[in-house]
């Protein structure tokens, strides 16, 4: 099957790219948006609606096969790429990758991914949300060509042995962090809430006492309302960094801190995402190797998930090696070609760490569809809801394209009657 045309359209992400430096060092919401001037270079205002780019190729057959180029909430900070914008990022595909791809055969994913994401052009690789999107879009043309699921590709062409089957869903709250939590256990969601803790005076508090607070409370809030006793899901907190921030950035209180909140969490397991920002990428993997040691020490079970400075599949090698962290947030959009996230979830698993496919808010329908594909083939151990921060469409989106999925390839293996 051929590639006859590709097309290159500007269209809408799911949420807000939003400055993350900014909103840290105390910019104060104003309705839905936030006062003052923005800190990170590409921002024109600290949160500014999100931009993507479908790219649909044209296949010989009539088939269209699509991915949605798309970038980060937070971007432009800890080591990501910067804002994307998808006017010039559509006429850039159309200059350079358009003429790569048309007439192309397409018959293997790994090869033509691979050939996209180290495309260099004038001196630089395709901006990460580029590589994403072109992509994805090779994958469903791929599938498309075969007659399978995305989800089957990923299975035999990187020969994981994993039966395809939903894999457990991680719902974020955005800042309706309470109204969304009795959505989320209403829908008995397998791990919750996210949180949103990207500010001390209003989310964490100088000592920690406003998050403390806020965990009880989900705690006492998934046993007054789950329908069933044995409905246990996990809670995942992201607090980009500022409770290394309250505590100075000091190794042994985080690690007493977070003692404190899984104690106050019990009897449901607790992970925190960056709960220390070391700076750069070499001093995250020496300060998380350091504060899960300490953890350990404590007899406490809190597991800590990585995300800043763990960008690519390098930054995910290096803190996998270094055993650096429990869970290992792979940030779709920030690694560029989807062939790399498939190789991040598999190199994660392979070393006994929890494989967090990702992503973000901020993408697209599409997207979040191709996400889950290669989530249940690569076996991850949590897939998350998205785009958006309301609940239900993210839960929808993801949650019925894994049933569909896992639907479909049950059925080819049944024999008919």
């Amino acid at each position: 099957m051929l590639i006859t045309d590709v097309i290159a359209v500007p269209v809408r992400s799911g949420f807000f790219a939003d400055d993350q430096a900014a909103i840290r060092a105390g910019a104060v919401h104003d309705g839905f948006t936030y006062g003052g001037v923005p800190l990170t270079a590409g921002f024109r205002t600290i949160r500014q609606p999100g931009e993507a780019v479908s790219v649909l190729l044209i296949l010989d057959d009539a088939q269209v096969a699509h991915g949605d180029c798309a970038a980060v909430q937070y971007s432009g900070v800890g080591g990501r790429e910067p804002l994307f914008l998808a006017n010039p990022a559509a006429e850039m595909i159309e200059r350079r990758v358009v003429p790569l791809l048309r007439g192309r055969q397409v018959t293997n994913f790994r090869d033509l991914a691979g050939e996209i994401d180290t495309l260099v052009v004038d001196g630089h690789r395709l901006h990460t949300a580029t590589r994403y999107g072109v992509t994805q879009a090779l994958l469903d043309a791929v599938a498309r060509a075969r007659g399978v699921t995305m989800a089957e590709v990923v299975r035999d062409e990187y020969a994981t042995g994993i039966a395809i089957a939903p894999v457990p869903l991680f719902v974020q709250s955005g800042d309706d962090r309470y109204t969304n939590v009795d959505k989320m256990v209403l829908k008995e969601t397998d791990v919750l809430p996210h949180g949103l803790i990207n500010q001390i005076d209003t989310k964490l508090g100088r000592d920690g006492e406003l998050l403390l607070d806020y965990v009880a409370w989900v705690r006492d809030r998934i046993i007054t309302l789950r329908a069933r006793p044995e409905y246990s899901p996990r809670l995942h907190f992201d607090v980009y960094g500022t409770i290394g921030q309250a505590f100075d950035g000091d190794v042994d209180k985080v690690a007493g801190y977070l003692e404190r909140l899984g104690a106050t969490a019990q009897p449901f397991g607790v992970c925190v995402e960056h709960a220390i920002d070391a700076g750069s990428r070499d001093g995250q993997v020496r300060v998380f190797a350091a504060l899960r040691t300490a953890l350990r020490a404590r007899g406490s079970d809190v597991r800590i998930a990585v995300d800043e400075w763990c960008n690519t599949l390098e930054d995910i090698e290096i803190f996998v090696a270094a055993k650096a962290a429990d869970v290992i947030h792979v940030k779709t959009p920030d690694l560029g070609g989807i062939n790399n996230t498939i190789e991040a979830l598999l190199l994660v698993a392979r070393h006994g760490l929890a494989a967090y496919c990702g992503g973000s808010c901020n993408e697209t329908d599409r997207s979040a569809q191709v996400s889950a594909h290669v989530a249940m083939a690569c076996g991850a151990t949590q897939l998350l809801a998205k785009p958006g921060m309301g609940v239900d469409e993210g839960i929808m989106i993801v949650g019925n394209e894994m049933a569909r999925v896992a639907a479909l390839v049950a059925a080819r293996g049944r024999t008919p009657v």
